[in-house]
């Protein structure tokens, strides 16, 4: 079977998610759709080059039209939006409109809520739509249906994951590798785990703790930020005792970025500066973004997930780890191949008739096994232990 994708929104996410669904998912031809033609002709030149053939090809639209998209994804079996949140609600009713399966990058959990009331319709189209895909929320959550499937009776579910610079530099020690807007956006209101069975709002950088991982990455700090688990705690709520993530910094970060949201500068209530009303997560971005922003990205993703549960009639502990460094063969980021590829599995299963019709939670979409298969088919060391506790 021969597919036709398209990628709408032609960034740094984008064009990894072309790539991989050219590489792994029967392609015929792969739109790179975004309002910049400029863009959207360089990204589909790099993936053309790295496959050594034209498959990838621009297309100007822009994501907010509707009927630019609906003319730009008309015959297409399935896209990924890596486009800004709040455009996948339209997005999801153009794939409706057309009959084209969607996923998308996600990053806002009432967003998300707002796709998946359009089951029945995505169910009626025959397509399905996956909100919130990616490195987190995503491969996170998939790797914990995956970790929990690895024990007879999961009991709790922990998951640590982030991206990190190889080469740390003070004073941010932090390197941006996707849209400044989506990291400030989860260092911003609660997050929502499962404590006692029970749906718990946390708030954002609180809960620091420590943790070693393989050398040379050494020590490295969590603490909670909003939304990485997208609606898993309310689909696992009765299910699982204790349901947490936590992001993954260098340490001191934590402190830094505290002492930012605790002076203000991540509301976004305007506030009088002169005679001016200014937005402070709008100067915050400002003046942030390019001390945080390197043209040349060595980078490293790191997820840890572990399962507390009972395995044989024993209690257990499962865990599985992934690291991921900046690849030189396709000048792909860590952060790139986590976010763009899992999207691009998710797509490409959606084109195969291998997920549920309808608007699916991605905490269902794809059973834990099958997307760690994925995982390792494309190259990624995905590691895992069980271990009984005595």
């Amino acid at each position: 079977m021969s597919v036709k994708y398209a990628v709408v929104g032609a960034g740094r996410q984008g064009v990894a998610a072309a790539y991989d669904m050219a590489a792994f998912g029967d392609a015929s031809e792969i739109l790179l759709i975004d309002a910049d033609q400029a863009a959207a002709k360089k990204s589909a030149d790099h993936v053309n080059a790295l496959l050594g053939k034209p498959i990838a090809s621009p297309f100007e639209a822009d994501a907010g039209d509707p009927d630019g998209m609906r003319s730009a994804l008309g015959g297409v079996a399935s896209f990924v939006s890596c486009v800004p949140y709040h455009l996948n609600p339209g997005l999801t009713d153009v794939a409706i409109g057309v009959r084209s399966c969607m996923c998308d990058l996600g990053g806002n959990t009432a967003v998300v809520r707002e796709q998946l009331a359009r089951h029945a319709d995505a169910e009626a189209a025959g397509i399905s739509v996956v909100p919130d895909c990616g490195m987190g929320p995503g491969l996170n959550v998939s790797l914990a249906t995956y970790v929990m499937s690895l024990v007879d009776e999961p009991e709790e579910v922990y998951i640590w994951d982030g991206g990190l610079p190889q080469n740390p530099k003070p004073p941010w020690n932090f390197q941006l590798t996707f849209h400044i807007g989506g990291l400030t956006n989860e260092y911003y209101g609660n997050a929502y785990f499962l404590r006692d069975g029970k749906i718990t709002e946390v708030p954002p950088f609180s809960d620091v703790e420590e943790l070693q991982f393989p050398e040379p990455i050494g020590t490295l700090e969590a603490a909670v930020t909003s939304g990485g688990l997208s609606t898993a705690p309310w689909t696992f709520e009765g299910k699982l005792e204790r349901l947490e993530n936590k992001t993954l910094r260098y340490p001191g970060h934590w402190a830094q970025f505290k002492a930012f949201a605790q002076l203000g500068l991540m509301d976004l209530e305007p506030v009088r500066v002169g005679d001016a009303r200014i937005v402070p997560r709008d100067v915050l971005h400002a003046l942030l973004e390019p001390r945080i922003t390197a043209p040349d990205i060595r980078d490293v993703a790191v997820m840890r997930v572990k399962c507390i549960g009972e395995k044989d009639g024993v209690a257990a502990e499962a865990a599985v780890e992934l690291i991921d460094y900046y690849d030189d063969k396709t000048g792909f980021t860590a952060m790139q191949r986590l976010t763009g590829w899992h999207a691009s599995i998710v797509a490409i299963l959606a084109a195969e008739g291998r997920i549920d019709r309808g608007a699916v939670p991605v905490e269902l979409a794809v059973p834990g096994r099958v997307m760690a298969g994925e995982v390792r088919r494309r190259g990624f060391a995905l590691k895992e232990r069980i271990s009984l506790l005595e």
